[in-house]
């Protein structure tokens, strides 16, 4: 699939079921609903996405500054937007790494270090959901009394944790362990048919690479960048709370009662999902998954506007800047390039960059 595909592959996705949830859920209630509505929260929403994209920018600052390396807010915002383009145009929104990794290393950014960035800001944010979503539902069980929908996803999203959480604590303990784990999936994959056998070997080495990367990356963060590591993570939450506050803001400007943990915890497991969905940017699974979602917390008449209004203003918005940014900073063609070929990091940096940090917290 070539980048206009995916493209145009998410539109055609995201507008189309788009169109069937509201065909099939707007009614003569919902017209005077959104006449009736209070467009100065609407202004609010805005602000959230506003804030939410400004904390994003400063965590990259403070991944970025705790792997020694300077960037600076508006160059941080430029990688937000990029990010959202990168995951709209792939499937389980996998593409935002490898145009933030290249613009980063135009910035003089090993590739080491740029991989290791955008790695662990995506992790951060699975992490933090992963957080949210037990203790939102300890906090508030009222969302999942009854509703065998919502209890299945839930079910699904914790199995999605655990792993996510044995997977990188592995890599960080035991990475010997993840590297023969990856061997044997990719010999698998190749007895299926998946992998060709001529590209075995290099899919191995890639692997094995990575996770090398990967782990001395993550251990620099730890140990001189430990600082600015806790202040990302800080505006990792700050992050999410911002895009938690958007629903809220959309039911109240209809003039609908809502609960805040409520709609935190479904954004929180409904976010999750999203990430492990096969289409481009979860099109078409986000707005009526969303809608079906959503219905739990306002009346199905509004369920559909209400998630797409969302995705409106927690996707649409910063996927159209992204699209400029690729398109202006990079070209097409060189987003072409980066769609079809991710940058490979190179362990050595990262080693020397470790090396570099104890030596000089020893002389500290």
């Amino acid at each position: 699939m070539t980048l206009r595909k995916g493209l145009v592959l998410f539109l055609l996705l995201s507008f189309g079921v788009s169109a069937i949830v509201l065909v099939s859920s707007v009614d003569a209630g919902t017209w005077r609903t959104i006449v009736n509505a209070d467009w100065r929260l609407l202004l609010v929403a805005l602000v959230f996405v506003l804030a939410a994209w400004c904390c994003d920018a400063i965590r990259f600052i403070a991944l970025a500054k705790s792997a020694g390396e300077r960037i600076d807010f508006r160059f941080g915002v430029l990688l937000t937007w990029l990010h959202y383009f990168g995951c709209a145009v792939t499937p389980m929104q996998s593409g935002g790494g490898p145009f933030q990794v290249y613009v980063l290393y135009k910035k003089d950014v090993p590739l080491g270090k740029g991989i290791a960035i955008t790695l662990t800001r995506t992790l951060l944010t699975l992490l933090i959901l992963g957080f949210v979503v037990p203790l939102a539902v300890i906090i508030e069980p009222e969302l999942l009394k009854g509703k065998l929908f919502v209890k299945g996803v839930f079910s699904y999203v914790v199995v999605f944790i655990v792993l996510s959480w044995v997977l990188i604590v592995l890599s960080i303990i035991r990475p010997a362990i993840i590297k023969r784990w990856g061997t044997v999936f990719i010999l698998w994959l190749k007895r299926l048919g998946v992998v060709k056998p001529e590209t075995v070997l290099r899919i191995v080495r890639r692997v094995n690479l990575e996770v090398d990367n990967y782990n001395l990356n993550f251990r620099m963060f730890f140990s001189c960048g430990l600082r600015y590591f806790l202040l990302a993570v800080l505006f990792s939450v700050f992050h999410l709370m911002c895009i938690f506050s958007v629903l809220p803001c959309l039911i109240a400007a209809m003039g609908l009662p809502f609960h805040y943990m409520q709609a935190v915890l479904a954004q929180a497991v409904f976010m999750f999902l999203l990430y492990f969905v096969p289409t481009p940017g979860a099109s078409g699974v986000a707005e009526g998954g969303g809608a079906a979602v959503f219905g739990l917390l306002v009346p199905w008449n509004m369920a559909g506007v209400t998630a797409v209004a969302w995705r409106f203003f927690t996707e649409y918005l910063a996927i159209a800047m992204g699209v400029l940014v690729a398109v202006r900073l990079l070209g097409w063609g060189v987003s072409e390039n980066l769609y079809h070929n991710e940058p490979a990091g190179d362990a050595s940096d990262a080693k020397k960059a470790l090396e570099s940090c104890e030596e000089k917290r020893e002389r500290t």
